[in-house]
């Protein structure tokens, strides 16, 4: 059974941006392996985060981009997040007759066709 060093796991989660089962196939060990390392060293975790966080800038800088091309689902989806505060939300009115009290019914179908 090979012995990987940390510079071979570090290596391998940077070209994986942070992906664990990607990386473990580059070294073609386990992605327990690779956990097995991570738990032992904050170094590797950093990393880890590190590419992760990295990964999910460049997912950002990607709607914005789909933002300033004037792309409607862009748009909506960042409105409806980071827009709340200005007043960009969903709203569901629910109107009821005056004194009777809001009925929620909640019904469960069981499938047992299997």
């Amino acid at each position: 059974m090979p012995r990987y060093k940390l510079e071979q796991i570090e290596a391998a989660l940077r070209e994986t941006r942070g992906m664990v089962y990607l990386a473990a196939r580059r070294l073609g060990c386990s992605h327990n392996t690779i956990r097995s390392w991570l738990e032992r060293s904050p170094r590797l975790r950093e990393i880890l985060e590190m590419e992760d966080e990295s990964v999910t800038d460049t997912a950002e800088l990607k709607l914005y981009q789909a933002i300033i091309n004037g792309e409607p689902w862009a748009i909506q989806y960042r409105l409806s997040r980071k827009g709340k505060r200005r007043g960009y939300t969903e709203q569901k009115d629910i109107a009821t007759p005056p004194g009777q009290p809001l009925e929620t019914i909640i019904r469960v179908v069981y499938d047992d066709s299997d």
